[in-house]
């Protein structure tokens, strides 16, 4: 079975900019021992307007994922914002619950957020909280429900979104949950909660704590360590399916003695082999 890395070059709708420089940067420095290995790259015409340049994006990022699902090629997308959780689950042609790892919990609507940024909200659109008839554009997008979401790793929350986020029925695992009781030992019960037969598998790299590696300007402390990351890959792989996964948010500007590329390139590595593994199970 093969890999399908898909690059996804855009932040907040500009080309090869901040960490849209990311997927590029792994290709290049990340990807020379891994076998069976494809790479492909979404590519669109800019709109004036961040929005219509990213619902171009995960559009033509959808029809990418759908090829390499019945290619029977495991989809692992690069990119450079969350919001191609969109595009990617639209891709697939299952049902699909989420593992989401990030720093943020990016459930912002455009009524809690204080920023106006567009990626901060990509979980809120991947649970059908917002934009929803531009979703709704996105050929295969179903929204997913919020009790087949596990939120790993976010710390960094707006006042608004952490009680909209609370309210929801998302299982939240912070990192005093992991540490308490071990990787394994809080995220299977999790996992064996999700009614959906596979999942879509989320890594914001800002889930590592800043100490392992400075991934982008967004990184912070208080995240998990690598060796927790991947154990966390390890773990969702063996308990569910991994119909797709996706590694964001790398700007390569901030990660200036390259730990983040070292941790990147591992995480790639576990994913293109227990990844592949568990893509095979999956059904449809």
């Amino acid at each position: 079975m093969e890999t399908q890395i898909i690059q996804v070059p855009y932040d907040s709708g500009r080309k090869n900019v901040g960490m849209g420089k990311g997927p590029a940067h792994f290709v290049r420095h990340g990807l020379d021992s891994l076998p069976k290995v494809r790479v492909a790259c979404v590519e669109v015409e800019e709109l004036p307007s961040e929005l219509g340049t990213t619902f171009r994006v995960l559009s033509s990022l959808t029809e990418y994922v759908r090829a390499a699902v019945e290619s029977n090629r495991f989809p692992l997308v690069l990119a450079g914002n969350c919001i191609t959780a969109v595009g990617t689950l639209a891709g697939l042609s299952t049902e699909s619950a989420i593992v989401w790892l990030d720093a943020h919990a990016d459930f912002n609507t455009p009524e809690t957020t204080v920023t106006g940024f567009v990626d901060g909200m990509a979980l809120a659109m991947a649970t059908g909280h917002c934009w929803q008839n531009l979703t709704g554009s996105i050929r295969g997008f179903r929204a997913v429900l919020d009790k087949n979401v596990v939120l790993i790793g976010a710390r960094d929350l707006d006042p608004e979104e952490r009680t909209l986020l609370e309210r929801s029925a998302i299982t939240s695992l912070d990192t005093t949950a992991i540490r308490k009781r071990g990787v394994k030992g809080a995220l299977s019960p999790a996992l064996e909660d999700l009614a959906a037969g596979q999942v879509y598998l989320h890594i914001d790299l800002d889930v590592l704590d800043a100490t392992e590696a400075t991934v982008n300007q967004y990184s912070s402390t208080g995240g998990l360590t690598l060796a927790e990351l991947l154990e966390a890959v390890r773990v969702v792989a063996e308990a569910r399916p991994i119909a797709a996964a996706a590694i964001t948010a790398y700007d390569p500007l901030h990660d200036k003695d390259a730990s983040a590329l070292r941790a990147g390139a591992a995480l790639i590595q576990e994913l293109v082999t227990a990844g592949r593994q568990s893509f095979a199970r999956a059904p449809g």
